[in-house]
């Protein structure tokens, strides 16, 4: 292969190369965008009840975590759920324990559209612990939490907790200034504090109530139960914010149209017709007499130079 041959190949392969990338920018791109549109979509996310309790039976054998999530929903991964109930096995002969009751149990999670709110929903709550099967540990009317997460908009979160409200058989009234205490001789204590809300710029967090519990019942084996629970609790994340499109250029102003050519003053003496299409102008005659003169001495001193020879 020549060096011609070399230079040709290299310069169809680097036209080659380039058609290719351009070709495959595109394609790139877009799976780009769509791993990112994906990944920023937003989150959200409610659950109706979730316990962390050790339960120590009477016989000291067995410490049995109580470690229960009910209606815990995801968005986008799942829709919303609305069951009734959680059980746990383990107490008192093995039987079914149903630790919440309700006449509605909705917690709902979603993801669309450029927002993403969870969402929950309580109505008649009665709450119960192992050892206590007559006694409720918390009974309410209604409980409601929602966190909405808007793209491009400040996150909002909100918690509720609605008509009377009943812990360990007495009733109270719920402060948004501090915890309430509730202590009953044998029986124990629980520390109710209401409607924790946080924002930050993209996400939000409502809980309506959560629960410290200390209680000893002495009953269907249970010697004490030690924990915490959460009541209705909602989150979410903003989706990424859409790219802006750009600005389109900017029409030119009717009032105040440029000037055409045509009033543009010429500047100088105009050009001699016979002169315009060679570009020549008045001096062109004189440079051309210079040119013979100098052209002429030229060859006379070439001719003197071969008569000496």
């Amino acid at each position: 292969m020549n060096s011609n041959d070399f230079r040709m190949s290299a310069r169809r392969l680097a036209a080659v190369a380039t058609a290719t990338v351009l070709a495959a920018g595109p394609a790139a791109l877009a799976g780009a965008s769509a791993a990112h549109a994906t990944t920023d979509q937003g989150r959200a996310s409610a659950v109706v009840l979730r316990t962390g309790l050790d339960v120590s039976l009477l016989n000291k054998t067995v410490n049995l975590p109580l470690a229960v999530s009910l209606n815990e929903v995801q968005a986008p991964q799942s829709a919303d759920k609305t069951a009734l109930s959680a059980r746990l096995d383990g107490v008192d002969g093995g039987k079914p324990f149903t630790v919440l009751g309700a006449d509605v149990a909705a917690a709902k999670a979603t993801v669309a559209d450029g927002r993403a709110e969870g969402s929950v929903d309580l109505a008649h709550v009665k709450l119960h612990v192992p050892g206590l099967p007559l006694l409720s540990l918390v009974e309410i009317d209604a409980v409601t939490s929602k966190a909405t997460c808007e793209a491009g908009k400040q996150p909002t979160a909100s918690a509720n907790v609605l008509g009377a409200v009943t812990a360990l058989g007495k009733r109270i009234t719920l402060s948004a200034g501090g915890p309430t205490v509730v202590q009953v001789p044998a029986v124990g204590e629980v520390r109710l504090d209401l409607s924790k809300r946080e924002t930050t710029s993209r996400t939000a967090a409502a809980t309506a109530l959560e629960l410290k519990v200390s209680v000893n019942p002495l009953k269907l084996n249970v010697a004490e139960v030690e924990g915490t629970v959460t009541l209705a609790k909602a989150t979410c994340e903003s989706p990424a914010a859409p790219a802006k499109p750009s600005e389109p250029a900017k029409p030119a102003d009717p009032a105040d149209p440029a000037k055409p050519a045509a009033d543009v003053k010429p500047q100088g003496a105009p050009a001699q017709a016979d002169l315009a299409e060679t570009g020549g102008n008045s001096a062109t005659p004189y440079i051309a007499g210079g040119a013979l003169a100098l052209v002429l001495a030229g060859g006379g001193a070439v001719a003197l130079a071969r008569r000496r020879n």
